[in-house]
């Protein structure tokens, strides 16, 4: 059986900027100690949410050396560091693990994509020239490339691939997923709406944008199903499917930073080619943060 890198609720944490468009450090410390203060699990830094495609390579290896140190041990801080190039991969990886990352993030090779047997060797290149837990990050809608339950399989026998993060939102993908690769590969959700049913098919938690907003409810979600409190777990994963909706009524992460502006929490803008929320989606959101008075 593999370890798992976290159980509960990780964070897959935004990338604050100031009004200059550089990476708002100081904000960014506080959020993480938010976070680990109501109950986040793991500090995921520099995925899809912490803006990656729009960090450059010193601000997101500088970016991943940070939330090391701010955490300091005290959850496990997994890092993004993906890429559609392998050799890239490896060493966004490697100089990752120099900082001293519990967790590699990896998605799947984007826009040149690659085929099923292009992915086992993609992953098993990197798995080679690491010596860190890899998670598998699954996100066919932004990647084009979906990850099948024979492929995870595979990978599933390579020590370091640990996990994936699924968000293929085909719950039925999952239980195959689970049934071919057993304890050799850690689930979880990839989709703040599907925590619960992944979790009850065996995954280990989520990688969260709700965490944001809503971090000990999020934790919850997971932890109360695994001490078989399952109806407040399904309460709370009914009782927030409204915002988990209403974060995605946009590009992530062009929501939830709204949200945490509204909030109070000055993260700044996304960068382009991300926009704003328009006004609609706006009061759509404020609406939605309000009936769970988190503004």
């Amino acid at each position: 059986m593999k370890k798992p890198v976290f159980v509960g609720a990780g964070v897959a944490i935004i990338t604050p900027f100031t009004e200059d468009n550089k990476i708002n450090y100081p904000k960014l410390e506080e959020l993480i100690n938010y976070q680990i203060d109501n109950g986040t699990d793991a500090i995921v830094i520099c995925g899809t949410t912490g803006e990656s495609p729009c960090l450059d390579h010193a601000e997101h290896s500088e970016a991943i050396r940070f939330a090391v140190q701010v955490t300091n041990h005290r959850v496990p801080v997994i890092a993004g560091t993906g890429s559609n190039d392998t050799a890239y991969g490896i060493r966004l990886s490697n100089e990752a693990e120099k900082a001293g990352v519990d967790g590699l993030l990896m998605v799947t090779p984007y826009y040149n994509k690659t085929s099923q047997a292009g992915l086992i060797k993609h992953y098993s290149t990197i798995a080679a020239n690491v010596s860190t837990p890899i998670i598998l990050y699954n996100v066919p809608s932004r990647t084009g490339v979906n990850i099948l339950p024979a492929t995870y399989k595979a990978l599933s026998e390579l020590p370091l691939i640990n996990a994936v993060k699924e968000a293929n939102g085909n719950i039925a993908s999952v239980a195959e997923t689970i049934s071919l690769c057993g304890d050799e590969l850690n689930v979880y959700s990839g989709n703040d709406d599907q925590i619960l049913p992944i979790v009850a098919l065996g995954g280990q938690g989520v990688i969260s944008v709700l965490s944001h907003v809503a971090p000990r409810q999020t934790h919850d979600m997971v932890m109360e199903y695994k001490k078989g409190n399952v109806e407040k777990a399904r309460q709370l994963q009914i009782e927030y499917f409204d915002l988990c909706k209403d974060l995605f009524c946009d590009v992530n992460p062009i929501p939830v930073k709204a949200a945490m502006n509204m909030m109070g929490w000055d993260v700044g803008e996304c960068r382009l080619p991300l926009t704003g929320l328009s006004e609609a989606n706006a009061q759509k959101l404020r609406a939605t943060l309000a009936r769970h008075g988190l503004v």
